[in-house]
């Protein structure tokens, strides 16, 4: 399930998380953007690494949404560790919110490997 964000709960949720966090920017005037959880939703349980899936409303949190830059809406981030590991912000349709949804699941599947690796050299 999508968790609702704020600018209050942010640094909880997405900055000190200690597993990656999927940040999904949007406003309810933006239609595209009544796509993004939905298939956020399903994409997190066919993921096979662990990952938070937050959910932002751009409009009524403008400071974060000024932080980031958000140049369009929807606009997803994938964080680790306060860091932004991928940006996706470039949607025409379903079809790029579907690729953005399999680059994210490459990704989580690479920051899985590193997990692993480490924890063998431990």
């Amino acid at each position: 399930m999508v968790l609702v964000v704020t600018e209050g709960s942010f640094s909880q949720e997405v900055l000190d998380s200690p597993i990656p966090v999927l940040v999904s920017f949007w406003a309810p005037w933006c239609g595209l953007c009544r796509l993004v959880n939905p298939l956020l939703d399903r994409q997190e349980s066919e993921w096979g690494s662990p990952v938070k899936v937050v959910s932002i409303n751009a409009d009524e949190n403008f400071k974060l949404a000024n932080t980031y830059r958000l140049k369009t809406l929807p606009t997803i981030l994938l964080i680790k560790n306060g860091a932004i590991l991928s940006r996706f912000d470039d949607f025409k349709g379903r079809d790029d919110l579907r690729a953005a949804a399999e680059t994210i699941q490459v990704t989580l599947g690479a920051l899985q490997s590193r997990y692993r690796e480490a924890a063998q050299r431990v």
